[in-house]
């Protein structure tokens, strides 16, 4: 990674990570290839998100995810594959819909830098 984060930060993610399940970029790719039945979300800012993103990826910022999630999918069965900007902020919203009973939810690993360095689609 190329952002340098406090080791509190890191250990508030490596925690969460114990709890919410990774997905690769390149499996990612792969279902979106293969038309798979799921949500992808970009919990980046919204400056981010309107400047590229994943095709068809909804917007729920960190910031409103827990609060506005419903709104959007209302399954808890549903899969929802979240990423960000490098892989910390979707791991951190993934734990919190967790406990908010979602059940199916992954944090794509590497996020979009990793997507971008893979050359990989988006949209704007």
């Amino acid at each position: 990674m190329s952002k340098t984060h406090s080791q509190k930060f890191v250990d508030l993610v490596n925690e969460a990570l114990s709890r919410v399940a990774e997905i690769s970029c390149d499996d990612v790719n792969k279902a979106l290839n293969q038309s798979s039945t799921f949500v992808l979300i970009d919990t980046r800012e919204v400056h981010e998100f309107i400047n590229g993103h994943l095709p068809g990826a909804i917007h729920l910022s960190k910031g409103v995810i827990e609060r506005d999630i419903e709104e959007h999918v209302s399954d808890t069965d549903t899969e929802l594959i979240l990423y960000c900007g490098g892989g910390y902020r979707s791991v951190l919203a993934g734990d919190n819909l967790q406990k908010m009973g979602y059940s199916n939810v992954k944090s794509m690993a590497g996020g979009w830098r990793e997507w971008i360095e893979n050359e990989y689609e988006t949209e704007l």
